[in-house]
């Protein structure tokens, strides 16, 4: 990365003077811009070891009396200290790093992120909204050259706007608001370019496809312009070229945390993943899309809803400190890159913050709020809630059991989940909303066009063989007042399972598998502007169920700890069930470990296994176990197949083969 231009201390001092004679409100205090961001050697392409990128949301500020906008420097403080103590090597900064593009705020967000960048973090920002609509060019590239990297390849035509970088084994493409369509070409050729090279790629902006409150389906499809197809004629394009090529996309602008997944072609026809004998295992027909959440002083409603023709939620979060909302939440997400392997966790804190003055500033006490950890070699599958109401089709996907295909290794073994109930499940609701058109001008002619729009790009229609979860009609036609109407609902979260391969260690006789996804959602339910409701007594919104009834006040299970913090969350009891594949018919001493921590453990104790294959009944009557053996985890060896084993669990875990002689 190019270092800054050096300035001296009496013009760093008299710049520094000048900001805080603009600041009407105290404020944090900044320190000076400072030159050579250069001090810890950075990770250059190629390099072993683990990466890790930080998502750093947006953070403006609000305005101060005099009209004068801020950055909302405590959130990011708070953020990038939490990013620096987790060892990041790399922050993206997800646009919106101001409200108003103004010198003063640039010079407020500069003086955060410089006390990293000196540190040795490198920071990627892109330009959201508030950039391209207030900054000017020339002041963006003068205060952000010195944060993209120097060896950043720039998108022609649109230089210091649209450009990537790779590290270690990532591809990371920076794009501004609004410019995936127009980027589209340019980000095949940069991935089919660099395709055997690195085995990741995150592409990063301020927004995207599919949103929550915006989106660009929603805003340049469904109420777009007449003829205008910049994003209409690549949109299917975008979603299947993602999907190929496993594209992690994160974004900001929607001030609020959600994780989802965009199917390439609809959430009914994208099938569990397993694999064929011809080619291996497969992933599901779909990419991750995570919206970074909030590092500012406002937080948005959850407008909409979930996209559910193309979309399907897996965490939701957002707080609005207004509608019965007591507080705003700041984000900090992380995405660690080792060989083939990807950790993500997601972090939140409460706080009231409302400005930069120091009566404003708070220490973050973070909570993890979503995480997962998965590898290239995979097969998933999405479970869905126990909600379904009773007599719905099952439609292929619409599968509450933790139940999969199996997944081999390199090794020959073999995995998949046999047996539980996604009966504990996150709950959100969303606010209604509605959508005009104007003949001539919009895309929509007619009200029937608007219908057909909606159901044709974001929504399900509802049929008994496409059954629609969140309500009968996702866009209600109302013909009286000429427009159309999203109903308000309630949506009941999904579980997104994956089973990942490793190679095998000294440690253990077989590949490892990591079993993740089953333990991310805790009963929790929050209404549209994120206040809290009881998912045990507050009954869903009307019109939320397929036959038009309210979702049903949910009975959790004991071990539902209701809290948003997954620290000490319990999933589910499930089953899982490997079949060791080298090792077959040879099993003396080989049992099935557990990691823990950088040990492998046996799952338990020598002689504490049920000689017994798996039978589902297992998950309310356990098997008897011999004396003084542990009733949990509940163990199976079942000889008639060769080195297979099973266990049940309630959290996620890896696995594998191990000699304990």
């Amino acid at each position: 990365m190019q270092s800054k231009p050096t300035r001296s201390n009496a013009i760093r001092a008299a710049i520094a003077l000048a900001v805080s004679a603009l600041l009407v409100m105290p404020a944090v205090t900044m320190a000076a811009p400072k030159g050579d961001h250069g001090k810890k050697p950075r990770k250059q392409p190629g390099d072993a070891g683990a990466f890790t990128i930080g998502l750093l949301p947006d953070t403006q500020g609000g305005s101060t009396p005099d009209g004068q906008a801020h950055v909302a420097m405590h959130p990011m403080s708070e953020v990038l200290k939490h990013q620096d103590a987790a060892g990041v090597d790399l922050v993206i900064a997800l646009g919106d790093l101001t409200d108003n593009g103004s010198t003063v705020e640039f010079m407020e967000w500069r003086s955060v992120a410089d006390a990293y960048a000196d540190k040795g973090i490198e920071f990627l920002p892109v330009m959201g909204n508030h950039e391209t609509s207030y900054a000017y060019t020339a002041e963006w590239i003068e205060n952000m050259k010195d944060f993209i990297p120097a060896d950043a390849v720039h998108m022609p035509d649109y230089e210091w706007v649209n450009y990537y970088v790779i590290r270690n084994n990532v591809l990371i493409i920076g794009l501004a608001y609004y410019n995936l369509p127009i980027a589209f070409p340019w980000i095949q050729d940069v991935v089919l370019e660099h395709e055997g090279l690195v085995d990741h790629v995150v592409v990063a902006s301020h927004d995207g496809l599919i949103g929550a409150k915006y989106g660009q389906t929603r805003e340049q499809i469904v109420d777009g312009t007449k003829n205008d197809d910049w994003v209409y004629s690549v949109q299917p394009q975008i979603r299947e070229f993602f999907a190929d090529h496993d594209v992690i996309y994160v974004q900001g602008h929607e001030h609020m945390y959600q994780r989802s997944l965009v199917t390439a072609k609809t959430t009914l026809t994208t099938y569990p993943s397993g694999y064929t004998p011809q080619g291996g295992n497969y992933r599901m027909d779909m990419y991750t899309q995570i919206m970074a959440g909030n590092a500012s002083y406002k937080g948005y409603e959850f407008r909409y809803g979930e996209r559910d023709l193309v979309q399907m939620i897996v965490s939701q979060k957002n707080a609005t400190l207004s509608g019965g909302s007591t507080h705003f939440d700041v984000n900090s997400s992380l995405l660690t890159f080792d060989g083939e392997r990807v950790d993500y966790s997601s972090w939140y804190a409460n706080h009231t913050a409302k400005g930069n003055g120091p009566e404003y500033a708070f220490d973050a006490d973070w909570k993890l709020g979503d995480h997962f950890s998965r590898t290239t070699n995979r097969c998933e599958t999405v479970i869905f809630p126990d909600s379904i109401p009773e007599g719905t089709r099952p439609v292929l996907v619409l599968q509450p059991e933790y139940k999969s295909p199996e997944c081999l290794a390199d090794d020959g073994t073999r995995v998949q989940l046999v047996g539980g109930v996604n009966r504990t499940f996150n709950r959100t609701d969303t606010r209604q909303r509605d959508m005009g058109y104007t003949p001539g001008l919009t895309r929509a002619e007619t009200l029937n066009d608007l219908v057909r729009l909606a159901y044709q790009w974001l929504f399900q229609y509802h049929q008994a063989w496409s059954p629609n979860l969140n309500g009968p009609a996702r866009a209600l036609p109302d013909e009286a007042n000429d427009e159309l109407v999203f109903p308000e609902t309630t949506t009941d979260l999904k579980e997104h399972v994956t089973l990942s391969w490793l190679p095998a260690t000294r440690d253990t006789v077989s590949d490892i598998v990591i079993v993740s996804g089953t333990q991310n959602q805790t009963g929790m339910y929050q209404g549209d502007y994120g206040e809290y409701k009881d998912i045990e007594l507050d009954t869903g919104l009307p019109f939320s169920n397929p036959d038009g009834s309210a979702k049903s006040p949910v009975i959790l299970p004991d071990y539902a700890s209701a809290d948003w913090d997954l620290g000490t969350a319990l999933s589910d009891p499930y089953a899982v069930m490997l079949t060791g594949g080298a090792y077959k018919g040879n099993t003396k001493g080989i049992a099935l470990a557990l990691r823990a921590g950088e040990n492998w453990t046996a799952a338990t104790p020598p002689g504490c296994e049920v000689n017994a294959a798996w039978d589902e009944s297992y998950l309310v009557t356990p098997p008897t176990v011999p004396a003084g053996c542990p009733t949990y985890p509940l163990v199976g060896f079942d000889a008639d197949h060769g080195n297979r084993w099973w266990i049940v669990l309630q959290e996620d875990a890896e696995l594998a083969l191990a000699n304990f002689r």
